[in-house]
C-alpha cells in the first residue's frame, strides 16, 4: 500500500527548520487545549448543576458522556486518520471542537450542554491521535520525534494542571460558560494556520475499512469506560458496573477473534504482537492511572483534611505541573543517553518513591511541604515515564501504521485517566473507619499505598520487557518515517 509524502529514507532533518517549529507549535497547541478540556470543568461542576437545573445525581454525566466518547472512539479514528488523511482528520476534529465548545457555552438545558460534552469527546478522540501522528510523521524517530513527545507530554500534564485552576479562576471571576468559550479562539486560531504549514500524509489507494473490528472494538470501550463510570458512582459490586464490564471484555474478546480472520484488520495483531507496543501501552497505562488518581485522592487530602477551597487546592497542583514541566523538558536528553526502556523504569522508580514519601502527609497544614514536594517529584518521574511510553509505543512503525499506534496510545492514556479515579476512590471509601478527617487521611494513605504499589508494578514490567538499551533508539528503519523540512 504507496503511502503519500514521506516513506523516502534521507530527507529527514537533523535540526529543527521554521516550518517544522510551526508544525509543532501548532499541534501542541491543540494538544494542550485538549488537555485543558479534561480537568477545565471539575471545579465548576456545582456551579454548573446550579445554573442548568442539573439534578446532584446526574452531575457526574457532565465527565461521564466526555470520556465515553474520548476514550470509546479513539483507536477507531486513530486507523481512520491512517486511511484517509490524518491532516483531514485533525482540523475536521478541531472545527467539531470550536462548534461543541461554542454549544456548550451557550447551553440553557441539560440536554443541550450534554450533547456538546458527547461532541467535544468525539473531536477529542478525533484530534489527539490524528495530531500525534502527524507529530510522529513529521519528526523523524531519533532526537527531534523525542524532543517533541517530550515537549508534548509535558504540556499535556500541564494542561490537566492548568485545566484545573484555569477552571476555578475563569468560574470566579466571569463564568462557567468561559470553560466553553475559551477553546473557541484557540481552535479557530490552528484551523487558520495549519492547512498551509502541516502536510498531510495519507494512502494513495483507499483500502476498505475493517467495519466489524470497529464497531466490536468502539462498543466494547464505550461498555468498559461506562462500567469503570458506573462503578465509582455506585461500587464495584453494582450490577450496573458488572454487567457493563462483562459485556466489555465479552466485545473486546469478539474484536481480538474478528481481527484474526479479516484480510485488512484494523489492528493488526502482528502490531500488538510487538513487545515496544504492548509493554509501552501498559506501563503508559500505569501511569496515566496513578498520576491522575493521586491528583483526586491530594485534592480530598488538600479539601478534607485541610480545609482548602477548591480554587486553593487546585493552585497547589501548580507544583505539580512544574514537575511535569521540568520532566518533559529532560526526558528526550534522558532518553538520549539510556534508551526509552531505561527512561520508563528511572521515572517509574522516581514516581513511586515520591508517591510512598506522601504516606507521611498529617492532618495539620505543616505537612503542605511534603505534598508539595512529593507532587513535584512525582510529576518529574511520571513524565519521564509518560515521553518514555510515547517514544517507545510509536518506534519501529512504518508511517502508514502511525495513525494506529498513536491511535492505541491514545486508547491507553483515556482509559488510564477514567480508570484511575473510581479504583483509588473505592479503596479510600473502603478504608475509611468512622467520620472526620483522620478517617479521611486514613483512607487516603490506603489508596495512596496502593498507587506506589502499581506503580512498583509498572516498573517491573519495564525491567522485564523493555530495558533493552536500544528501545526507543532504533534510528530510520525501512518504511518509518523520514520527515520533510
Amino acid at each position: 500500500m504507496p503511502v503519500i509524502d514521506r516513506e523516502t529514507a534521507g530527507r529527514a532533518p537533523a535540526a529543527l527548520t521554521p516550518r517544522l517549529r510551526l508544525v509543532l507549535v501548532l499541534l501542541l497547541a491543540a494538544q494542550f487545549m485538549l488537555a485543558v478540556d479534561f480537568s477545565i470543568l471539575n471545579v465548576a461542576l456545582p456551579v454548573i448543576g446550579a445554573g442548568l437545573g442539573f439534578p446532584l445525581a446526574h452531575l457526574q454525566w457532565i465527565g461521564t458522556a466526555f470520556a465515553l466518547c474520548a476514550a470509546g472512539f479513539t483507536l477507531l479514528f486513530g486507523r481512520v486518520a491512517d486511511l484517509f488523511g490524518r491532516r483531514r482528520l485533525f482540523l475536521g476534529g478541531l472545527a467539531l471542537l470550536a462548534a461543541a465548545s461554542l454549544l456548550g457555552g451557550l447551553a440553557h438545558s441539560p440536554e443541550t450542554l450534554i450533547t456538546a460534552r458527547v461532541l467535544q469527546g468525539l473531536a477529542t478522540a478525533a484530534v489527539t491521535p490524528a495530531g500525534l501522528s502527524l507529530l510522529t510523521t513529521s519528526f523523524p524517530e531519533g532526537p527531534l520525534r523525542e524532543k517533541a513527545l517530550g515537549l508534548n507530554g509535558a504540556l499535556m500534564s500541564a494542561g490537566f494542571t492548568t485545566g484545573a485552576i484555569l477552571g476555578g479562576v475563569l468560574t470566579d471571576l466571569l463564568s462557567w460558560r468561559w470553560s466553553f468559550f475559551v477553546n473557541v479562539p484557540v481552535a479557530l486560531a490552528v484551523l487558520v494556520v495549519a492547512p498551509a504549514v502541516v502536510r498531510d500524509s495519507r494512502p494513495a489507494e483507499r483500502p476498505k475499512l475493517d467495519l466489524p473490528g470497529a464497531v466490536s472494538v468502539t462498543l466494547g470501550l464505550l461498555a468498559m469506560v461506562f462500567g469503570l463510570s458506573r462503578a465509582g458512582e455506585d461500587g464495584w459490586g453494582s450490577p450496573g458496573a458488572l454487567l457493563s464490564l462483562a459485556a466489555g471484555a465479552v466485545l473486546l474478546l469478539v474484536f481480538l477473534a474478528v481481527e484474526r480472520r479479516v484480510a485488512a484488520p484494523l489492528v493488526p495483531l502482528s502490531v500488538l504482537g510487538r513487545r515496544s507496543v504492548a509493554w509501552g501501552n501498559v506501563a503508559g497505562l500505569i501511569a496515566f492511572l496513578t498520576e491522575t488518581s493521586l491528583v483526586f485522592l491530594m485534592t480530598l487530602y488538600l479539601q478534607e483534611v485541610l480545609g482548602f477551597s477548591a480554587l486553593s487546592a487546585g493552585l497547589c497542583f501548580g507544583v505539580l505541573g512544574l514537575g511535569t514541566v521540568v520532566g518533559g523538558s529532560v526526558a528526550p536528553r534522558v532518553i538520549g543517553r539510556t534508551g526509552s526502556g531505561r527512561t520508563l523504569i528511572a521515572g517509574g522508580l522516581l514516581q513511586a518513591v515520591a508517591t510512598a514519601a506522601l504516606l507521611g502527609l498529617g492532618a495539620d497544614r505543616s505537612w503542605l511541604w511534603l505534598l508539595l514536594a512529593g507532587t513535584f517529584a512525582g510529576g518529574v518521574g511520571n513524565m519521564l515515564v509518560i515521553v518514555g511510553f510515547m517514544v517507545t509505543a510509536t518506534s519501529g512503525l512504518a508511517d502508514r501504521e502511525q495513525g494506529l499506534a498513536t491511535g492505541l496510545a491514545t486508547m491507553t492514556q483515556q482509559i488510564g485517566i477514567t480508570m484511575g479515579t473510581p479504583v483509588m476512590s473505592a479503596v479510600a471509601t473502603a478504608a475509611m473507619t468512622g467520620s472526620g478527617a483522620a478517617a479521611v487521611l486514613g483512607g487516603l494513605k490506603a489508596a495512596v499505598a496502593l498507587n506506589a504499589a502499581v506503580v512498583l508494578l509498572g516498573v517491573l514490567t519495564g525491567a522485564v520487557f523493555l530495558a533493552g538499551p536500544r528501545h526507543g533508539r532504533t534510528g530510520n528503519p525501512a518504511g518509518t518515517s523520514g520527515a520533510e523540512d
